[in-house]
């Protein structure tokens, strides 16, 4: 007999060896509010077929944790996958990238037409058919020659290469009934656990919705996207013509010594992007209709802010404007008056942390000509400082304000919108593990920032990962929404980026205790980044997005 404990009861339970977490789960009665789809054995994800075979610690999720919601999309994505080849066969699936509350997938049928409305609803027909049948998710693990060879039958070449350039002697795949296929997580125990999803036209494709993490009763909402989806064709359109759409191809290119060129090529498409945004910005500066005076710059936590914003002062001094700036943190409020959140700690990303009526009263007036003093946030003391810093806007001057919530509305709202030119920073990774597997969007910001904090000795790997979802949460109402308001969209994904951020990211994580929540987080994380052949900083220039991170920028920060 095993000794398990359950977190979710603080109960502990004895059960024959090899016993599954499914079922154990009635012996424990949780009586959950929403659905359970996994579960964390020793703080490791597990699917709920996961035999047990000594004694454990258990805790079983739900979709409002995103190790459970990572599962079900997995298996969503797997659904409409076999879905998708037994409506259409000869069909290809892509699951490219998460938009508009859901995932866009392309999907090309034999002949490489696109989906019509009537094909969508074929397809959505099949899916629900075959969560009413209940088919059953099957883990198998074999030899990485065998898993091969499967995949190499079925033409899926891009799991062929991804395996091939893997290192591992075994891996696992999946079967959906007869229908095998790879994912580089686990899934629900069978489609019928897939209650609640959706799927409709959108733009060339379709829009796999999928619950909301905050109320799995519902789909998560919809919201248009429409720049956040070009900004993503865009670098598609780029990564197709390199051929680096996954995974397997970066590491092929890398094992064929090409490392050296896509360092530089992911250099030459960053920097080509800024210039046409300078020289955007130099136009708009000149127009007699809608002269730019204010850039205003913002994106997520670690998408690359503060180096875009010094590449971009650079590139405007090309053009032949004089760029002056500060930063929204400059106008936090005193430490003691920052909001709380419901835990009683401090809300640093709420909106009124950023005393906005201070900033915008300073930007009215050198929007007048005239000379200002601004503050300096001393984060040590948590303080706004005046230490005699003074700006003035003179002729061919334009000013650049880079901060989280630079562009929200309310933060300028008594500035004419003619003046003003919004830049949305993202982090929009192109490349994908397989053509079933996309790589979550959030993950190369959590790598850059374990990664810089780790650097600085501001945190932990394990404090990082700790305050991840309050952060993602903060992004999510402070931040997203206001996208695709932006003038323009500026994606700082780098192509080889996680084979880079392997080298510094390894060992950092590797120090996260097994014995603490947040090593789940870092389990995950090591898991995914062994998938890269791991790429020499050495070639970055010093003025490279990335070296904001990995350090030996030429920046000062």
């Amino acid at each position: 007999m095993i000794r398990v404990y359950c977190r979710n009861t603080d109960t502990y339970k004895e059960f024959q060896e090899g016993t599954s977490l499914l079922e154990m789960l009635p012996e424990f009665d949780i009586k959950p509010e929403f659905p359970i789809v996994s579960a964390k054995v020793n703080n490791v994800s597990q699917g709920l077929k996961f035999k047990v075979f000594n004694n454990r610690d258990i805790e079983y999720l739900d979709v409002r944790e995103p190790s459970g919601m990572r599962v079900y999309t997995r298996s969503l994505f797997f659904l409409l996958c076999k879905a998708t080849s037994e409506t259409f066969p000869g069909s290809r699936a892509y699951i490219e990238h998460p938009l508009s509350g859901g995932y866009y997938c392309n999907i090309r049928k034999k002949d490489d037409s696109a989906l019509s409305s009537e094909d969508i609803d074929r397809i959505r027909e099949r899916m629900q058919a075959i969560v009413d049948e209940n088919v059953a998710f099957h883990r198998r693990e074999v030899q990485v020659e065998e898993a091969i060879k499967i995949f190499r039958d079925r033409g899926f070449y891009d799991k062929v290469r991804l395996l091939e350039t893997s290192g591992q002697v075994y891996t696992d795949y999946y079967l959906l009934g007869e229908t095998p296929d790879y994912y580089y997580g686990r899934l629900v125990p069978s489609a019928g656990s897939l209650k609640l999803w959706a799927i409709e036209k959108c733009h060339d494709g379709l829009l796999l919705r999928v619950p909301d993490r905050h109320n799995p009763a519902e789909l998560a909402p919809f919201f248009p996207q429409p720049k956040t989806f070009e900004i993503f064709s865009e670098n598609l359109r780029w990564s197709i013509i390199m051929g680096l759409n996954n995974i397997g191809d970066v590491n092929y290119s890398c094992s064929r010594g090409r490392a050296s060129e896509m360092i530089q090529v992911a250099e030459a498409l960053q920097e080509k992007k800024i210039v046409q945004i300078a020289e955007e910005i130099y136009r708009r500066y000149n127009d007699p209709t809608s002269p730019v005076r204010v850039v205003l710059i913002t994106g997520p936590s670690s998408s690359g802010k503060t180096t875009v914003c010094k590449r971009l002062s650079i590139q405007l001094l090309a053009c032949g404007l004089r760029p002056i700036s500060f930063s929204t943190d400059d106008y936090f409020v005193n430490r003691v008056d920052t909001p709380l959140l419901p835990d009683g700690s401090y809300d640093f990303d709420n909106f009124d942390t950023v005393d906005h009526e201070a900033l915008q009263n300073d930007l009215l007036a050198l929007l007048d000509g005239k000379e200002v003093s601004v503050p300096e946030y001393n984060f040590t003391t948590g303080i706004r400082e005046y230490n005699g810093k003074k700006l003035r806007l003179r002729e061919g001057s334009v000013l650049i304000i880079e901060g989280i919530h630079a562009l929200n509305p309310r933060l300028t709202d008594k500035v004419s919108e003619s003046k003003k030119f919004k830049i949305f920073i993202s982090t929009l990774t192109s490349i994908s593990i397989d053509n079933h597997n996309c790589i979550p969007t959030s993950d190369n910001r959590l790598l850059r920032r374990i990664i810089r904090d780790s650097n600085k000795g501001a945190f932990t790997a394990r404090e990082t990962i700790s305050q991840w979802q309050n952060v993602l949460d903060a992004e999510e109402k402070w931040i997203n929404p206001y996208q695709d308001s932006a003038d323009v969209m500026f994606n700082s994904a780098y192509l080889v980026e996680f084979a880079v951020l392997r080298n510094h990211a390894e060992s950092i994580l590797a120090d996260v205790p097994k014995n603490c929540p947040e090593y789940a987080e870092a389990h995950r994380l090591l898991k995914f980044i062994h998938y890269f052949t791991p790429v020499s900083d050495k070639e970055i220039p010093p003025t490279s997005l990335l070296r904001e991170f990995v350090g030996g920028s030429s920046f000062k920060y």
